[in-house]
Order: C-alpha cells, then sequence, then structure tokens
C-alpha cells in the first residue's frame, strides 16, 4: 500500500512533534485528517497531489484533525470532506461535511478502506482499515511511548475506549498509522501494554477511593505526585476518565463531587 506522510507542521504542547497526516496516492487521491491549516503542510499537499486531495477523511473533531479543513477547501475547491457526526463540535469547521458512518467504505488508489467507529478519545473517533494489507490509520487511538489523553469532561470514554482498543487487537493489523508519533509495527503488543496500564491505573483510583479519597482533586494527589501545574489538568481529566468507568461498571458512584466505593 503506497501512502505518503504528510506532516502538518503543528507541534506544541499537547500535540508533541505534531500530526501526521497520510495521502493515499490516485486518480482520485484521498487525504486522512487535515492538519491545521499551515502553508507548508498545503504546499507539501500539493507537492505530493498537484490537482489536491479528491477526498478527506477526519478522524475526529479535534481542532489538530480538522482545523486545516477550511484552507484545503480554498486551495482545492472540489475536495470532499468525510467524519462520523458529531453535533455541536463539528459546527467549529466550516466545511460541509459529509456524513461516514459504521460500516461506510471508501474506494483509495490502494482499493478500499473500511470505517470503524471507535469512540473513547472522542465520541466521533474512527479509524479506517484497509485489509488487503492490514494496515490500519488509528488517529488518535494510539501512540508510541505515549499513553492516550481521554477528556473525560468533553466527550471522552475510557470504558469506549477499551472497547476500540480491544476491536481493534481482533482485526490483527500488521502496521498502525498514528496522527503523532512514527508507525506502529507491532500494533497487538501496544495495544496489549495499553490493556494492562489501564488496568493497573483503575486498581490504583479504586485503592485510593477505598482509602477515603473522595474527589477528583485527592485521588489526583494522590496518584500524580510531582506533576507540573501544566500537567495537572490532563491528570485530573484521567482519573476521572477511570471513576466514570468504574461508574459504568458497577465499582464506583458519584454523589456531586463526591465519588465512593460501591459496597
Amino acid at each position: 500500500m503506497h501512502i505518503i506522510p504528510l506532516h502538518a507542521a503543528n507541534p506544541g504542547p499537547f500535540t508533541g512533534d505534531g500530526n501526521w497526516t497520510y495521502l493515499i496516492p490516485g486518480d482520485s487521491p484521498v487525504l486522512v485528517d487535515a492538519g491545521v491549516g499551515n502553508p507548508s503542510h498545503l504546499d507539501a499537499l500539493a507537492a505530493a497531489a498537484a490537482a489536491g486531495p479528491a477526498h478527506v477523511l477526519v478522524t475526529h473533531a479535534h481542532s489538530d484533525h480538522a482545523a486545516g479543513v477550511p484552507a484545503i477547501g480554498r486551495r482545492w475547491p472540489r475536495a470532499r470532506f468525510s467524519k462520523f457526526p458529531w453535533p455541536g463540535e463539528d459546527r467549529e469547521v466550516a466545511a460541509g461535511w459529509n456524513a461516514i458512518d459504521e460500516g461506510a467504505t471508501v474506494m483509495t488508489g490502494a482499493g478500499r478502506l473500511d470505517v470503524l467507529h471507535t469512540p473513547g478519545h472522542s465520541p466521533d473517533h474512527i479509524t479506517l482499515w484497509h485489509a488487503d494489507s492490514r494496515t490500519i490509520f488509528v488517529g488518535d487511538l494510539m501512540q508510541l511511548g505515549s499513553s492516550v489523553f481521554i477528556p473525560a469532561s468533553k466527550g471522552g470514554s475510557l470504558a469506549d475506549y477499551l472497547h476500540s482498543l480491544r476491536r481493534i487487537l481482533a482485526l490483527a493489523p500488521a502496521r498502525a498509522l498514528p496522527a503523532h508519533g512514527p508507525a506502529i509495527e507491532d500494533p497487538a503488543a501496544l495495544i496489549a501494554h495499553y490493556l494492562e496500564h489501564r488496568h493497573k491505573r483503575e486498581v490504583q483510583v479504586l485503592n485510593a477511593l477505598e482509602a477515603g479519597r473522595a474527589s477528583v482533586e485527592a485521588i489526583t494527589a494522590r496518584l500524580y505526585t510531582g506533576v507540573t501545574a501544566e500537567v495537572l489538568p490532563l491528570a485530573r481529566e484521567s482519573v476521572l476518565a477511570h471513576l466514570q468507568k468504574l461508574a459504568h461498571d458497577g465499582l464506583a458512584r458519584r454523589d456531586g463531587e463526591s465519588w465512593s466505593v460501591v459496597r
């Protein structure tokens, strides 16, 4: 499968080295994710496909994946833009979105991509499966060297995320192409690591509840010692994501801002 990685040129505290987008060339080039509209990204896209992308598939609505849509549309007015709907959030980007859902297929120069709805990092997150090469475009589902942030107060769901990981694992992909970081050549090993890491963290959160830590802040202080002020809000979101999953599993309950173990 011939794929051209194109960097979105958007490094930052929340994007790391920045996003990767992926062009599948052909008579009707397909671009996975839109970047942020950086001119260098658009120029690299033009160099790889002079007529620009015919179809842009956005894995989810977070700005580092979708904000480049208007710039691409202005430069290549015939481009189509598709994503899984997220009412409200989709209005943040001025695009005539085509809705794609679980089970949709997209034809590319390398053959068919199957759309899989894989929520968790966001409710609208999709991955794209190329069965012929056993390659999967995973957006923000996976990233080498780092766990994936679950924004629990902004549509994220750890329970959904773990289900999505297990679903990808069942496909036995040979390669995963993430939006951040290098290609993942052993997706099964990384997923196994993620599942183990999340289980250990869940046990820690449950132990903190049993020890009388009843708030997100108290549990975060117990589990994330020495984190910087910049990272602290992310740590709190991670704790909240675990608490929500424990509630989903019937192991914890919430009463206002207080959490407790279900006995």
